[in-house]
């Protein structure tokens, strides 16, 4: 058993406390497959009616994946295991996709990549006025994944497109409103709310008295802006309509996506075009496809470099333009790995 994740049970509820606050509770493999156990037990006990999910410290629910740990394991050459944290991990959202029990992800901070992965698939998603969320992965060459496939191209008005691709941060009224919170509520409710999940029979009833209205953010005000541009056919258009636009967050969007790397945000846009017609196992299915694949490739580890081991916050991408990518080399991500597709 890891000290870097917690079991409780109180009263008819399980709770769950990710507890690496110094690194933002991100999640390493230890984590993971604890969570599952755990998570399996829970379902066949009778005295636990519903799980609870928060996050140590004040600054995050879960930051993401421990992705210095594998950065890590491939400079030793240890690259036998690099895919099993990944693979273990979709298993995960899988799992709580499919909980029999209610999930409730009590929010109060940062929730990116992997901790999107724990809480969005749950039943309930409960973020303060410090909700933070955002998929970031196209910033270090990697892709949106942890289910991204499936939620990121059900949100409104191509939002979750936007989202995929720019890395956009969102804050607590436009993560209720496109989906990725169930319900707001304000942070000096958590304490009375989480004792009062120790006795709920009903969790919407326990959820009302702390519910909150927030105000709509930049997602919200721009989302017609939004839906236009990201739902052209491809990246390019997407550039050229943001290119044409003179508006402030269509030029601040352009910016942000030329600051990307290339093949990610190729990657990420056939993603949301495949995943808004999968099903969800399809959809993990796809995932570590792209996973087993993008493993062998040099953007992701560039990308871990310059944003978390030298922090220059300069990375290299091979190639740098999206004009220099191989197209036809980009269906090789989407394609069976020699190790067999997702055990779903």
């Amino acid at each position: 058993m890891t000290d870097d994740i917690l079991f409780e049970k109180r009263g008819l509820a399980g709770f769950v406390t990710l507890n690496r606050p110094k690194a933002l509770n991100a999640l390493n493999h230890a984590m993971v497959t604890a969570l599952a156990a755990q998570l399996e037990r829970w379902a066949d006990d009778p005295d636990v009616a519903h799980v609870v999910v928060t996050g140590a410290g004040e600054k995050a629910f879960c930051a993401g994946g421990d992705i210095r740990s594998i950065y890590d394991a491939r400079q030793a050459g240890q690259l036998d295991g690099l895919s099993a944290f990944f693979r273990d991990e979709y298993l995960l959202n899988a799992q709580i996709k499919t909980y029999p029990k209610p999930y409730v992800a009590l929010i109060d901070g940062i929730v990116m990549g992997g901790g999107v992965g724990v809480s969005v698939h749950g039943s309930h998603r409960v973020g303060t006025q410090k909700t933070l969320f955002a998929m970031p992965e196209t910033a270090i060459g990697f892709f949106p994944d942890v289910g991204g496939t499936w939620f990121l191209p059900r949100m409104p008005k191509r939002t979750g497109v936007y989202c995929a691709l720019s890395a956009g941060r969102v804050k607590q009224g436009d993560a209720l409103a496109t989906g990725v919170l169930t319900h707001a509520i304000d942070e000096t409710s958590l304490p009375y709310l989480e004792k009062a999940l120790e006795t709920a029979s009903d969790i919407g009833a326990a959820l009302a008295p702390y519910l909150v209205t927030p105000e709509k953010g930049p997602l919200s005000g721009n989302a017609d802006l939004i839906e236009q541009v990201f739902s052209a056919g491809s990246v390019e258009e997407i550039l050229e309509r943001l290119e044409n636009s003179r508006d402030a967050f269509a030029q601040k969007t352009l910016e942000s996506i030329h600051q990307k790397s290339p093949t990610s945000v190729l990657i990420a846009f056939e993603q949301m075009q495949r995943g808004a017609q999968l099903s969800f196992d399809d959809c993990m299915r796809l995932e570590y496809r792209i996973l087993c694949r993008i493993l062998q490739s040099e953007d992701f580890f560039e990308g871990i470099r310059a944003v978390l081991v030298d922090k220059d916050q300069d990375p290299k991408w091979v190639p740098s333009h999206f004009s220099q990518v191989d197209r036809a080399g980009l269906a090789s991500y989407f394609e069976k790995p020699s190790v067999g597709d997702l055990p779903l």
